[in-house]
């Protein structure tokens, strides 16, 4: 069995924690361990956070006024897709922030940390698409599980 959702947000702070919220409801009523849960979150959080700040012209009403979230439990896996309207990634896209002086590139390199596989993607003239998947663990008696 699987279970699949998907989110079109305001690219507002105030919808950074409510895809969380919903992503770690979920799977805790799926039966995904706590610990993979927790960390597929952050990772979220990291990915929405991103798009409310870069992925848009910021013209209200215009179609990069907001972003989508979309993730899939399937058996064994978990793959979150963030989609945004925004410029994209520059053509050398991929984790840069990693000293404490970066300014930028840390929320990509936690992705990366937390996840077991991130891919970043442009649509030229439509924005990037940040997608990463992690391995499920799952509880005792859990609703899905893998099968």
């Amino acid at each position: 069995m699987s279970i699949w959702w998907s989110l079109h947000l305001r690219r507002e702070a105030a919808s950074v924690p409510l895809a969380r919220r919903l992503l770690l409801g979920a799977m805790e009523t799926a039966g995904v361990d706590p610990d993979i849960s927790f960390d597929l979150s952050v990772a979220l959080s990291e990915a929405c956070a991103n798009a409310v700040e870069h992925g848009g012209s910021g013209a209200p009403g215009s179609s990069a006024d907001g972003y989508r979230v979309t993730a899939y439990l399937d058996g064994e896996k978990c793959r979150i897709e963030v989609a945004d309207g925004g410029p994209g990634f520059p053509d050398c896209a991929h984790v840069t922030g990693t000293g404490p002086a970066a300014e930028s590139g840390r929320g990509l390199c936690l992705i990366e940390q937390l996840a077991d596989h991130v891919h970043l993607r442009n649509r030229p003239g439509r924005g990037a698409v940040v997608s990463f998947d992690k391995v499920l663990k799952w509880r005792d008696g859990a609703l899905l599980g893998a099968v």
